[in-house]
């Protein structure tokens, strides 16, 4: 069950990066600005994030196989139509529905890992499945590359969707809900019922908590991934294409080098989370100003430590939904974990926005040969996201552990499987 939903995520990744190196090609294909270029990414993430609430709901009403077949469908369409589109508008409407299906896979796979897996191996496995699922980026980083240089815009795209039909059929064959349902259908979504899972999710501040986790640690890896981290190592960094896909390649290689390292570390010190994650984000914002305050070009070197040091905060914003899991009962586990995986991409889609509007602000003429000090103002955007993420985090941190007892956590993990 769990290889099924797998696959289907990582194809989700793919189809959600598969823009990161495409998005010259676009501007050129569809004669478009740098602003108008990162509403493709704004609009697609701004239907993901605005989609998490929803869709946790619909799990905990229909069951994970049903929302799940839902989203790859809706995955294909987008993927098929934004291959076929010649204007811009017809290629957003097609991003549109490439985001409403990314949202309905990720809580999906989360419910089949609580059903399918004993307690204390959740944090491990739900790691090891971001980071599987992350190496989707990497056919959207090296390949995708070759096909859109050598097949054409049209034929890359197609064959990218192909991979939508296969799995579709695959997970109406095989998916199950849990060990003891084929399908499992929860109560009646009443707007009272509604509002009553939210407030109650919300209320408890270790959801909260695992809400800034997420939009603290995964932005920066994010937008470089989806959208502006090909264009900022070569047109601000002044590196050839192939090292700008190298150096996405890094990124996806620390997600997938941390993820299993994370999972075990919250697994076994489930009351130290924050402290991780307060600790990732600080190595983020370090080596970030390292790089945005060097004379000049920085070193390859310290380019491929900020690939990687940034990759980590992709598995570290997993660690969030660890937070949701142990704050909420299982009825609300997919509605708190769409609360939460609103955080981050909130953050990127703020920042991706930031990004186009100032590029388009310090670059003369309206040219997409964007200079590396416009680069410079608009990689300086994420230091207001980090400031108000790591205040949020300190304060919910304070609050979660006043209501958790440290000891009943720690026994999950003490407990046989």
């Amino acid at each position: 069950m769990w290889l099924v939903g797998l696959a289907i995520y990582f194809v989700a990744v793919f189809h959600r990066s598969s823009l990161a190196v495409a998005g010259l090609t676009a501007a050129d294909r569809f004669d478009i600005s740098a602003s108008q270029l990162a509403t493709f990414t704004m609009l697609q993430l701004l239907v993901y994030a605005g989609m998490q609430v929803p869709v946790g709901l619909l799990v905990d009403r229909f069951g994970s196989r049903s929302v799940l077949l839902t989203g790859t469908l809706l995955m294909t369409l987008g993927q098929t139509g934004f291959a076929l589109a010649e204007s811009y508008p017809l290629a957003l409407v097609a991003r549109v529905f490439v985001g409403m299906g990314d949202a309905m896979t990720f809580i999906c796979v989360l419910r089949l890992v609580s059903s399918w897996f004993p307690t204390r191996r959740i944090p491990f496995v739900t790691q090891v499945t971001g980071t599987i699922g992350q190496a989707g980026a990497l056919l959207a980083a090296i390949p995708m590359t070759w096909a859109l240089s050598h097949l054409g815009w049209t034929t890359a795209y197609l064959i990218a969707a192909s991979a939508g039909i296969v799995l579709g059929v695959l997970a109406l064959l095989v998916l199950r809900d849990s060990p003891a349902a084929r399908t499992l259908r929860g109560p009646s979504l009443s707007f009272a019922a509604v509002r009553t899972s939210l407030a109650a999710s919300w209320a408890h501040p270790g959801t909260r908590l695992g809400f800034w986790m997420h939009f603290s640690t995964q932005f920066s890896a994010t937008t470089l991934a989806l959208l502006w981290g090909y264009p900022f190592f070569v047109r601000g960094e002044g590196r050839s294409p192939a090292t700008a896909g190298f150096l996405l390649t890094v990124i996806v290689v620390a997600i997938m080098c941390a993820g299993p390292v994370l999972g075990w570390l919250v697994g076994a010190h489930p009351w130290h989370r924050s402290t991780a994650v307060l600790a990732i984000v600080s190595a983020i914002v370090t080596i970030w100003t390292v790089v945005l305050l060097w004379p000049g070009n920085a070193p390859l070197p310290v380019l491929v430590v900020l690939a990687f040091v940034v990759g980590i905060g992709g598995p570290a914003s997993m660690i969030g939904f660890d937070l949701g899991r142990t704050s909420n009962p299982a009825e609300r586990l997919a509605s708190a974990s769409g609360i939460i995986n609103q955080g981050g991409f909130l953050a990127s889609l703020l920042l991706v926005v930031t990004i186009g509007l100032i590029l388009d602000w310090r670059t003369p003429g309206g040219s997409t040969t964007y200079p590396p000090s416009a680069f410079r103002w608009a990689m300086s955007a994420q230091y207001v996201l980090w400031a108000v993420g790591l205040t949020q985090v300190w304060r919910y941190r304070r609050r979660t552990r006043a209501v958790v007892s440290r000891d009943e956590l720690e026994g999950v993990v003490r407990a046989p499987a």
